[in-house]
């Protein structure tokens, strides 16, 4: 992982970028040494880490920084740690990090200060810089989570350990949590940013913004947009609780997330509307159905994040955009647990248990679709991301058995369905098993 997804990362970027979207492969009669020589001769030439590319970056990280610090904000408590006795405090600024992110590229694209689209001219060299940085800022974390004495659940394995991280909360100036700092601000905003240029770029070059970029740019605003709008509702999620900050945290949120799914724009940015031109009608339909799918993941995720802190008294009623009907269900239907926790068997989560996980895949699924079947790289993010849900759904249905016994089992005998909510109709015992993966 530490080596392999570093090299793809170049290994794609040489195919998007050298070889038109398509894979490379070795000449006919060419050694393997000497094609992997090549590939990384084209890696080295066109995606060369330079100092501009440093200070674009790292630029940007700093000031989503000093905006987690001082932008207005609401103050939230994660989830009960039990090796501190106590929850701790949060900061969440995302939505308005968000709108001045928005806002102030938009201010420096139109007074040319700094045109967007540099960030798909400098691709190559920013993620280079990403990549190291991923590895630079996993091992200053390891090194001083050692050197300070705050490592937690260490296995001795330095490997291992330092993949996973060594410290559960690092903290700067006592308020910036790096771990809900990362997750958010640098993947989604940088996502965005990047189609974002993409769209203008293509307004430039050819007087308007083809109808495939204007979907790429609303599916990256409306996610990036949704994740800094409830950032509150982070702070109990897995992440922010149980993993440590190290280098699969770090180098995803830095590089994996932002440079690999952002595919789609490259391919869109860097080929004419008339390669990958979609029927105006399907394309239509498609908007649709995405717009229908983004309200069932928000206010899914709405409804089992405010059942939880309703039941907390944490609950936050927030008015930032878009608020959507059916947020959050009245008096839900619960099941009572035996650690003194209820499980919300209503509202979405009434149809199917892991119905957010659809809609995500449908999101992938669309970000790959809307290219076309030109080049395999814009399908990238829907291949990975749907073995990372299966793989998490099997952890989540293991976990959820072993924490609420019969409790757990009660929910699946009431919602049998895993992915789709076909709850109410009458199918056959072999698509049912299909559907219920139980």
């Amino acid at each position: 992982m530490m080596v392999g997804f570093p090299v793809l990362m170049w290994y794609m970027y040489v195919g998007a970028i050298c070889y038109d979207g398509a894979l490379p492969l070795p000449a006919a009669g060419q050694s393997l040494p000497s094609f992997a020589a090549h590939v990384a001769s084209l890696a080295y030439t066109h995606a060369f880490p330079h100092a501009k590319a440093w200070a674009i970056y790292w630029t940007f990280l700093v000031l989503e920084g000093l905006g987690y610090l001082y932008l207005p904000g609401v103050y939230g408590k994660g989830k009960y740690l039990p090796h501190l006795g106590a929850q701790l405090p949060y900061y969440c600024s995302g939505i308005w990090s968000w709108y001045i992110t928005v806002g102030a590229a938009l201010a420096l694209h139109v007074s040319g200060v700094f045109k967007l689209y540099t960030l798909l001219d400098e691709f190559g060299p920013l993620m280079s810089v990403a990549i190291l940085s991923g590895f630079l800022v996993a091992a200053a974390a390891y090194v001083s989570a050692v050197a300070r004495g705050a490592q937690h659940r260490m296995t001795g394995n330095v490997v291992y350990d330092f993949f996973m991280g060594a410290e559960l909360n690092p903290r700067l100036l006592g308020w910036l949590d790096f771990k809900m700092f990362f997750e958010v601000r640098i993947p989604w905003y940088t996502l965005f940013l990047l189609s974002l240029g993409a769209a203008l770029r293509q307004y430039e070059e050819l007087g308007y913004v083809s109808g495939e970029v204007c979907f790429i740019l609303m599916a990256h605003a409306l996610y990036a947009n949704a994740c800094a709008k409830g950032e509150e509702l982070i702070i109990t999620s897995w992440d922010m609780y149980y993993e440590k900050w190290g280098f699969m945290l770090i180098f995803w949120n830095l590089a994996g997330v932002p440079l690999t799914y952002c595919h789609c724009t490259i391919y869109l940015a860097n080929h004419h509307p008339s390669e990958y031109r979609w029927n105006r009608a399907v394309l239509a339909v498609w908007f649709a159905a995405y717009l229908f799918a983004y309200w069932v993941w928000d206010t899914g995720n709405s409804q089992k994040n405010m059942f939880r802190a309703m039941e907390r008294g944490t609950a936050l009623n927030r008015k930032t955009f878009p608020q959507l009907p059916w947020k959050y269900v009245k008096n839900p239907q619960v099941i009572r647990t035996k650690t003194g926790d209820n499980i919300m068997c209503d509202g979405w989560y009434g149809m199917a248990r892991k119905i957010h996980y659809t809609c995500d895949w449908f999101f992938a699924f669309s970000w790959g679709l809307i290219t076309g079947f030109n080049s395999p790289f814009p399908w990238f993010y829907s291949v990975f991301f749907t073995a990372m849900i299966i793989h998490r759904a099997k952890r989540d249905i293991e976990r959820c058995r072993e924490r609420y016994g019969e409790a757990w089992k009660e929910y699946e005998r009431r919602v049998p369905y895993l992915f789709i909510p076909v709850s109410h109709c009458d199918i056959g015992d072999g698509l049912d098993s299909c559907l219920t993966l139980s």
